[in-house]
């Protein structure tokens, strides 16, 4: 399943990025949900799955020490060549080449959402494995009444209910302190939710 979504990615990197691959692109709540979470961060940062690289070199620009990783190649290319100043790397988000305990904040901004229902909940455990207690997190979403599939313009997509992914994001030991919800008219549903990582009791 990754190979396909990395592939589909792949051909499509260019129009991607030109659609959704800027600052301008971004509605300004969750510009604004994101920078609040930052401002609360201390430690490294992941932006996992960064794509073309626009939030991670935001979140540098707000002075944070953070890096990306993502799978499609011509995504980090991009980056880079972009973003020079920036650390990027291919990576993936289920096998991440960090430390155990060694980062402040870990930014998933939909890129979980390709992840089969059986599989998401080993990612969340890869993200608790790599942030320190304490750590923060931010997972966007689509959002949806019940899980289901639907046919994203790139690769099939799940829609979740928020409480079923707090309650994954529960099992693996995060608290969730905010959940958003949007819906506006011509635009699917979409969800951000923001979560702690518990200390060890």
């Amino acid at each position: 399943m990754t190979t396909t979504v990395t592939e589909a990615y792949s051909r499509r990197a260019a129009e991607y990025t030109q659609l959704l691959g800027s600052m301008e692109a971004v509605h300004a709540s969750d510009r604004q949900l994101i920078d609040g979470w930052a401002d609360t961060l201390a430690g490294p940062v992941l932006d996992a799955g960064c794509g073309p690289g626009h939030w991670t070199h935001h979140l540098a620009g707000r002075g944070l020490d953070v890096r990306g990783i993502d799978l499609v190649p011509a995504f980090v290319e991009h980056a880079r060549q972009s973003y020079p100043a920036v650390p990027f790397r291919i990576g993936s988000i289920d096998a991440i080449e960090e430390a155990d305990r060694s980062l402040g904040g870990v930014l998933s901004w939909y890129s979980t959402i390709h992840h089969h229902p059986s599989r998401i909940a080993a990612t969340f455990d890869e993200f608790a494995r790599v942030l320190r207690p304490g750590g923060g997190l931010v997972v966007g979403f689509f959002d949806g009444p019940a899980l289901e599939a639907f046919d994203h313009a790139v690769t099939p997509a799940y829609r979740w209910p928020p409480e079923e992914l707090e309650r994954l994001l529960t099992a693996s030991g995060f608290t969730v302190s905010e959940i958003r919800t949007r819906a506006e008219e011509g635009q699917r549903p979409v969800g951000a939710i923001v979560a702690e990582l518990r200390s060890a009791p």
